[in-house]
């Protein structure tokens, strides 16, 4: 073996172990309780459990309907962030203050940002004061224990992942493009949905998918904001190992939102690829 495949192997071995001890075998360790029974016979009753169910494919259809719900909104609202920041603002340390400005609430924990909007979407909180002062209420409206206050709370929450993604999308397609789209009579509207908006859907898709996958995922801005008026898949897993301690239907509760995550993500996926004759 030559040195530098020895160097190779090396540097690669601490990463492998890390992906092999942190991710890939605890992975194992929720399949194999999930397909198994606390005696440690092979069993595929947890997941008829779920599929018998009606009440776990209502919770799905809430998480992923809030997941989509996040995702849409995300976008219709960090695409023209993005691009305002990539492509309007011109003064560099304006700039560099609004991307400040955007990733310094990923420094806070999820909690304490939940709490925050607890209080700012409570009767008597800012939102509620200031809708009733402009006249757009009469009485104050009731977000807390709604689906709506978990969309605005994982919104504001999930949005610069998708800011920071089709910006930087933005920021890689070339301007002569665009100039060459103009010169040959296209409008500006055509030449975005011709020339910059293709070029930056990868960007556009990779910010979605994450945006998604952390949705439905989540645990902590659900149960504070839902008050324990709504259910979502993660806060029926965290219930499985915390208070009931039934490690095994928890692992399938967890293998089944995985697999169904991947299947939605590889759909979109699909969907997204353009078409070639």
């Amino acid at each position: 073996m030559s040195g530098r495949l020895r160097t190779v192997l090396l540097l690669c071995a601490l990463p492998a172990a890390f992906f092999v001890a942190f991710f890939l075998a605890p992975m194992a360790v929720v399949l194999i309780a999930s397909l198994t029974t606390p005696d440690g016979h092979l069993t595929f009753a947890h997941y008829l459990r779920i599929l018998a169910d009606s009440y776990h494919w209502d919770v799905l259809w809430v998480t992923f309907r809030l997941g989509a719900l996040t995702t849409l909104v995300s976008v219709l609202i960090g695409y023209p962030l993005a691009w305002y920041l990539v492509r309007v603002v011109r003064w560099r340390p304006w700039r560099r203050f609004c991307v400040i400005l955007l990733i310094v609430p990923l420094f806070t924990s999820n909690i304490v940002r939940s709490f925050g909007w607890m209080v700012l979407l409570g009767r008597n909180g800012l939102v509620n004061d200031s809708l009733i002062g402009l006249g757009l209420i009469e009485r104050p409206m009731r977000f807390l224990g709604t689906e709506l206050g978990i969309l605005i709370g994982l919104v504001y929450i999930l949005l610069p992942f998708i800011v920071l993604a089709v910006g930087n999308a933005l920021a890689k397609v070339d301007p002569a493009l665009e100039h060459a789209a103009a010169d040959l009579g296209a409008t500006p509207a055509g030449t975005f949905w011709t020339i910059t908006f293709p070029l930056s859907l990868p960007g556009l898709m990779s910010g979605a998918v994450m945006v998604f996958m952390l949705a439905v995922s989540a645990y902590v801005t659900p149960a504070l904001l839902s008050g324990g008026r709504i259910t979502v898949f993660s806060m029926l897993i965290f219930q499985q190992y915390s208070s009931v301690f039934d490690f095994n239907y928890g692992g399938a509760l967890s293998i089944t939102m995985l697999v169904l995550t991947l299947v939605l993500v590889t759909l979109a996926g699909r969907l997204s690829e353009p078409r070639r004759a």
